[in-house]
């Protein structure tokens, strides 16, 4: 079974470069033995495109490419802190990384040449994330983010929900609520047919559990109702 795993940028901002360190150590030797595609959030450098954004007025066309391109930036930095992490800019190249025991991080701009998404801020890497796992014939997506999972109602609700369906995530989102993952995260999921789960980064044995067990903490986002 492949597995995408969208490292969130956020991580390194809420939790510390520590927390992203010892994440990223964790999913290098989980990608010795499980088939992982690790795909990499905008971090700062997506931080940096919303700061230049807001300065000149960009068009959302440029906004959403820049945006793509700093998910290449932060994958380079990944390929760095992952041990064995390898840059790869399309998926049969992935594939081959993962079957040599080695943890690819896909470069998305490439792949997104002929975009297929919208270009809006509700759209971001996790849908982006979503897209590639069906690109990929993934079965299963993991959003680590620097959070225990999604939340009805943030901050009031103290514990994430455990369930729900792509319709459920989808109702909750047109509502302004599980507002951890991006707008257009349910039709994403849609067209990929995969199953998702959002997962608390800052505790790496929850991703291990998850791909050696099946199971784990966090929100398990199911594409059937």
């Amino acid at each position: 079974m492949t597995t995408v795993v969208k490292i969130g940028g956020g991580l390194a901002r809420e939790a510390g470069d520590t927390a992203l360190r010892e994440l990223c150590r964790a999913v290098g030797e989980a990608g010795a033995r499980h088939p992982l595609l690790v795909v990499p959030g905008g971090a700062g450098f997506a931080d940096a495109v919303r700061a230049h954004e807001r300065r000149f007025a960009l068009r959302e066309a440029t906004v959403h490419r820049m945006a793509i391109l700093a998910m290449d930036q932060f994958g380079w930095l990944l390929c760095d802190l992952i041990p064995d992490g390898v840059p790869c800019t399309e998926v049969g190249s992935a594939r081959d990384a993962a079957a040599r025991g080695e943890t690819p991080v896909l470069l998305p701009a490439a792949m997104l040449a002929q975009d297929p998404l919208p270009a809006s801020w509700a759209v971001t890497s996790d849908s982006i994330a979503a897209w590639l796992a069906g690109a990929a014939r993934a079965a299963r997506l993991v959003l680590v983010k620097p959070v225990g999972g999604l939340y009805r109602d943030w901050p009031t609700d103290r514990e994430p929900l455990a369930r729900l369906s792509v319709g459920e995530l989808a109702e909750l989102r047109a509502a302004g609520r599980a507002a951890g993952v991006d707008e257009y995260l349910p039709q994403a999921l849609r067209a990929a047919g995969v199953e998702a789960w959002v997962i608390d980064g800052r505790h790496p044995g929850r991703l291990v559990a998850l791909l050696d067990d099946g199971n784990t903490e966090g929100t398990f986002v199911t594409p059937q109702p």
